[in-house]
């Protein structure tokens, strides 16, 4: 080949290869520009939308995780009545036995030999049920010569008692019992009314 042909091959080589790029840079730019064109103020109200719908978002997760803990408290505190409180049932039903004994030891009068064991034998059967009761937190209620408590106490009826301040527990019927803090059964008294 002369060089008079490789000088013209040279020129015209780099003129092809700038005009395929020339064209290439020139539709690359256009579509660009085509499909992302915003203005400030648009990526601007974008942005505040962005923000916004982060901000929901955040507060719903708070929310969601703030009622969770809220629920395993719940489920917590559940769970802990459900074990002091289990034995309510049972424990009610315990009460009348323990009723019965007591009135027999009332009833229980004379001096025969049968009737003193009987009431020793009753004396320590309710020993035993007192303390089978302070293992399990049952709190016996027996507030003659305390104030009257509505809350602790069913007052039966009321009676005029000489030198006795007015809802003063003058007599205890059947005493009352607490499990653990809670009400199991209510003290049946009588209480002093005022003198007229």
């Amino acid at each position: 080949m002369s060089t008079e042909q490789e000088t013209v091959e040279a020129q015209i080589e780099p003129e092809a290869v700038q005009s395929d790029a020339t064209v290439s840079n020139e539709e690359q730019p256009h579509t660009e520009v085509a499909e992302h064109e915003y203005t400030i103020d648009e990526l601007k109200q974008e942005l505040a939308e962005t923000k916004h719908k982060a901000q929901e978002n955040w507060d719903k997760a708070l929310r969601v995780h703030a009622e969770m803990e809220n629920l395993k408290k719940r489920m917590q505190k559940d769970l802990e009545d459900t074990h002091k409180f289990a034995i309510t049932n049972f424990a009610k039903e315990l009460l009348t036995v323990m009723d019965s004994l007591v009135l027999g030891l009332q009833a229980a009068t004379g001096d025969s030999e049968d009737v003193k064991k009987f009431r020793e034998g009753s004396e320590l059967t309710i020993k035993q049920f007192e303390a089978v009761f302070n293992k399990f937190n049952i709190v016996t209620l027996d507030p003659l010569g305390s104030p009257f408590n509505a809350e602790q106490h069913q007052a039966v009826m009321m009676q005029a008692v000489q030198g006795v301040e007015a809802n003063t527990v003058v007599n205890v019927l059947q005493k009352g019992y607490m499990l653990n803090g809670r009400l199991l059964r209510p003290a049946m008294v009588i209480v002093a009314k005022a003198a007229d």
